[in-house]
């Protein structure tokens, strides 16, 4: 890949090892619970998900819902439900209400490789399942919501690495309680700026500058007019990060604009939903 300032960089050999653990965290669930981001639905789909799991079935959360508007997100689960055959649920980390629902999905989907094991009669067992994603998807905080109200560790499995540890959610469930980590050769540009956005990118592989630019530039004109009013930027003024330095009195010494330090901003601001509700996605 041309290396110029415009580009995401990425790491063959942190996504080959990444690969070579996922694949080995597979080996030991019924089911995985895969975890995008609302505010990139579409984006934030890793492309080759089915070569990756194989024949895993799936429970498709889509995370930081908080951060969107609801009324935007349903054609978004319709289009994933039908293209995958998975059920899609959008859901956060500070809100507990669906946590019964997404746990009874996770074990309806495990149920037909808990009949295959029977079947060669061995005794019924939990469910067990892994919660996948890119980078900084929220796979933590989904795992922390899920183990929340049970803490009960059982420790490996035989014939399984000890470092990998398992929490009974319930006598149906266990939860693998390390996330596995989908990585991403990002060729194509577009999505990976996108991915930057929502901070699933290092922030080695870009620069704040750049990408923030590049925030404001794809923002449809109701986005623009949110983010005008947040920084309180005149509509007779470009929305560009020098205008909103100046606005916000983010200057060097000199009185130049602190290009870097607005780019931080801008960047914080909306990952943090301060500015507003935003699905950077389109059908």
């Amino acid at each position: 890949m041309k290396k110029d300032k415009t580009h995401i960089h990425w790491y063959p050999g942190h996504i080959a090892k990444a690969e070579k653990k996922l694949k080995e965290q597979l080996s030991l669930v019924d089911a995985v619970i895969e975890v995008l981001d609302a505010r990139l639905p579409i984006s934030s789909c890793y492309d080759n998900i089915t070569g990756l799991l194989g024949q895993k079935p799936r429970l498709i959360l889509l995370n930081k819902s908080d951060l969107v508007k609801g009324n935007e997100l349903a054609p978004f689960i319709k289009y994933l439900e039908t293209n995958t055959g998975y059920p899609v649920i959008p859901t956060d980390a500070k809100n507990s209400k669906d946590l019964k629902f997404i746990v009874n999905k996770a074990v309806e989907l495990s149920e037909p490789r808990i009949q295959a094991i029977m079947a060669k009669g061995l005794l019924r067992r939990p469910a067990r399942v892994m919660v996948v994603g890119l980078p900084n998807v929220g796979k933590s905080s989904i795992i922390n919501k899920l183990t929340r109200s049970s803490k009960t560790k059982i420790g490996a499995k035989a014939g399984v690495t000890r470092q990998q540890q398992w929490v009974r959610i319930n006598p149906k469930l266990e939860l693998l309680d390390t996330p596995g980590i989908i990585p991403m050769k990002q060729e194509d540009q577009e999505r990976a700026k996108k991915l930057a956005f929502v901070n699933s990118v290092s922030e080695n592989a870009y620069s704040n500058e750049i990408v923030a630019q590049e925030l404001l530039d794809i923002l449809s004109d109701e986005q623009a007019k949110t983010f005008r009013e947040f920084y309180k930027l005149p509509d007779d003024k470009e929305l560009n990060i020098d205008n909103i330095s100046i606005e916000r009195n983010w200057l060097l010494t000199g009185g130049s604009t602190d290009r870097e330090r607005t780019s931080v901003y801008i960047l914080r601001d909306f990952r943090e939903g301060k500015i507003g509700k935003f699905i950077l996605d389109t059908l």
